[in-house]
């Protein structure tokens, strides 16, 4: 019998990827159809609030997991794999560098977090920090850090370092000018 361990394929990272999206996907989902456990204050509109979770983060997310799995069984997704991967690593990764970088600053008094008075009417500043620093964000980490992963293993090995680079400098780029648009140093970046 061997002692060598097979290496871990990139359709078992996809399947954990699946998994790991579905569920955070299913936790946004659970607000998007009323549920209250765990808010951190009273929406502005109970609606609004049902949409957003609805369509910005459930119906992404789930959309989310489906895609690794697409991967798997449909030639154009595996084609398009690579640079999916590329976004996703560095989006979910900026997204928690910069969010527990300005809950941090928040918790310690520094620059405490404003929630858009168009979402909330009112809300608890220390648990909405804790929530995100506690769960929303390392979740965000973990999905980043998965769609790198699976990059890592679908990428040439020619071009691995090239692509690992690229990745991690986008991360810095993007997270600096997150944090810094999110402390008032420079304008706030909207999309849409």
């Amino acid at each position: 019998m061997s002692d060598v361990r097979r290496p871990i394929e990139w359709q078992q990272i996809a399947v954990i990827l699946a998994v790991w999206s579905f569920a955070y996907g299913s936790y946004r989902a659970y607000y998007a159809v009323g549920g209250e456990l765990g808010m951190i204050g009273q929406p502005s509109s109970s609606a609004q609030f049902r949409a957003i979770n609805a369509i910005g983060a459930a119906a992404i997310i789930l959309f989310g997991s489906v895609v690794p799995l697409a991967a798997m069984y449909v030639r154009a997704v595996r084609r398009a794999l690579l640079i999916l991967c590329w976004i996703a690593a560095v989006g979910c990764c900026m997204h928690a560098l910069v969010d527990i970088a300005l809950r941090v600053f928040s918790v310690t008094g520094v620059h405490p977090t404003e929630l858009p008075s168009s979402v909330w009417l009112s809300f608890d500043r220390r648990a909405a920090d804790m929530q995100d620093l506690l769960l929303n964000e390392p979740w965000f980490l973990a999905e980043g850090l998965l769609w790198g992963w699976l990059g890592v293993t679908i990428v040439q090995p020619s071009r691995r370092r090239t692509w690992v680079t690229t990745v991690v400098a986008g991360c810095i780029l993007l997270t600096v000018v997150g944090v810094m648009s999110g402390l008032g140093i420079i304008g706030s970046f909207r999309v849409g």
